[in-house]
């Protein structure tokens, strides 16, 4: 199977968007906090939800599809016995939609009960798969998260919790972030290049683990600090601390920079960066980059509210050419002129192109006295297929918008993403064959530009070597089949203050 182009596999493993998360209490049941911060979690996926908790003696599990206040209800929380668990929504980008592939992954076998919730994407999930087939394990679902799990549980059978972690880290290639039961002990795990994010806090009564720091304020905690790269934290099971062993030193970080730009809630702290002043930081980068003058600049929301207060607040102090404005009142007004439906979901991971046309217009209202007359400076997040970019310009121009300006708070995407974000094939990609230009063309504005990759990495106040762009440079951080890498891919060396987790 190709991409369209020919000779670039469609996937590499089971793409998972996901959120993931961990807790451990003093003596409290667990159920009822995982639920909330899975809440806080619920726009990292929205196919699936579960809960695995352990209560000393068994597991306990509840996993079906569906959001999560569909999923759980009062009898389902009391029945999940434990201060200790984990869990996890889930957003498929390939392989089933169904509840084979829901998380979390559980699974009793002599060493004990394991349960496992994944975020991110293997890219030799595959090769491990048949090799573990081959010794004789059953596989249940075409996901890779049931092929870290088979391969952890074998190494649990050889060896103490820690060594099996890391044999298993040592095996698989590509992005995940991972919270782990094991009975009553909870881990969390992330990869050595920390592509997708995973952050430790505490609560009163324990510690939790979570792609975003987000659910853990849902949690009324405190954020201690992100979970590193190459790390495995494991909580005390009576919720008092958590151990740390750096597993795998990397060489190199690859943090996703969409996370930033669009998967994670404005609210979240993501490797020591407020997502939402991130948003504002790449929005005044916009404007020095392609500031143009017009008469009002928009957000599409909600996703780019961020981006045009920061483009907005850049142009009150300098014009396009960066020069400082002597008028206080100068630049063009910040100002809401679409109104979102809150009961539509997000148009980018409605599963069909058909749907995902119809959405817009069930989603988006613009406010006419807004637009009608006036030039207009649109800030979006990104531009993915183009469907959502080239309504938004129809529907502006309908209500009397004399000009519409696109303005991107993030580079052209051109190509797919094996990480985890839906983007699985070019020809999906509306900048993947076509210039700024042609794309201007495409969804008819008067202008369009995008943000460089420059600006991002400066925003993050990261070098672009320590980022994963592959989206939009094609070039990956990882040894993808077919795909051009722009590092060194070998697998880290293991460091020797780890050497207490070694075999």
């Amino acid at each position: 199977m190709t991409d369209g182009r020919g000779e670039i596999p469609l996937r590499t493993g089971m793409t998972e968007k996901c959120g993931v998360v961990g807790v451990s209490l003093d003596g409290r049941d667990a159920a009822r906090p995982l639920y909330y911060a899975l809440y806080a979690l619920q726009h990292r996926g929205q196919e699936s939800a579960g809960i695995v908790t352990h209560d000393g003696f068994q597991q306990h599990s509840h996993v079906e599809m569906g959001l999560v206040g569909d999923v759980f209800d009062e009898g389902d929380l009391d029945a999940l016995n434990g201060s200790a668990g984990i869990g996890h929504v889930r957003y498929p980008t390939a392989g089933s939609v169904d509840d084979c592939c829901a998380q979390p992954f559980s699974v009793s076998f002599k060493s004990g009960s394991l349960g496992l919730s994944h975020n991110g994407n293997l890219v030799n999930a595959e090769e491990i798969r048949d090799e573990l087939a081959g010794l004789g394990h059953a596989f249940t679902s075409d996901g890779d998260t049931e092929v870290i799990a088979h391969d952890l549980a074998r190494n649990l059978l050889e060896a103490d919790l820690v060594r099996a972690v890391k044999r298993t880290m040592n095996r698989i290639h590509g992005s995940y972030s991972l919270t782990i039961s094991h009975d009553d002990t909870v881990l969390g795990v992330r990869d050595p290049r920390g592509n997708r994010p995973l952050c430790i806090g505490s609560v009163d009564d324990g510690y939790v683990i979570a792609s975003e720091s987000a659910a853990i304020d849902t949690l009324d905690g405190e954020l201690v600090r992100d979970v590193r790269p190459g790390e495995l934290v494991v909580l005390e099971p009576d919720g008092s601390g958590f151990d740390s062993y750096q597993l795998v030193e990397p060489d190199r970080t690859a943090h996703c920079f969409f996370e930033h730009v669009y998967f994670a809630r404005p609210d979240s702290v993501i490797d020591e960066h407020l997502v939402y002043e991130v948003r504002r930081e790449l929005g005044r980068k916009l404007w020095a980059e392609s500031g143009v003058e017009s008469d009002v600049v928009m957000p599409v929301p909600d996703s780019g509210r961020a981006f045009a207060s920061g483009y907005a607040e850049a142009a009150a102090e300098t014009t396009p050419t960066g020069e400082p404005r002597e008028d206080e009142d100068g630049g063009p007004e910040f100002a809401e002129g679409l109104m979102k439906n809150r009961y539509v979901g997000r148009t980018f991971i409605m599963p069909t192109q058909d749907e995902r046309e119809r959405a817009v217009r069930l989603k988006l209202n613009p406010i006419k006295s807004t637009v009608e007359g006036k030039s207009v400076t649109l800030i979006d997040d990104s531009i993915v297929r183009g469907t959502t970019s080239t309504q938004l310009v129809d529907l502006l121009k309908d209500c009397g918008a004399a000009e519409v300006h696109m303005r991107i708070g993030a580079p052209p995407i051109v190509a797919p993403c094996y990480m985890g974000i839906d983007m699985a094939t070019r020809g999906e990609l509306i900048a993947a064959d076509r210039s700024v230009e042609e794309i201007r063309d495409v969804i008819a504005a008067d202008s369009l530009a995008y943000l460089s990759t420059d600006a991002v990495a400066e925003a993050l106040t990261a070098e672009r070597g320590d980022l994963c762009l592959g989206c939009v440079t094609g070039e990956y951080p990882y040894d993808i089949e077919g795909e051009e890498t722009d590092r060194d891919v070998n697998r880290p060396d293991i460091g020797p203050e780890s050497a207490a987790a070694d075999d």
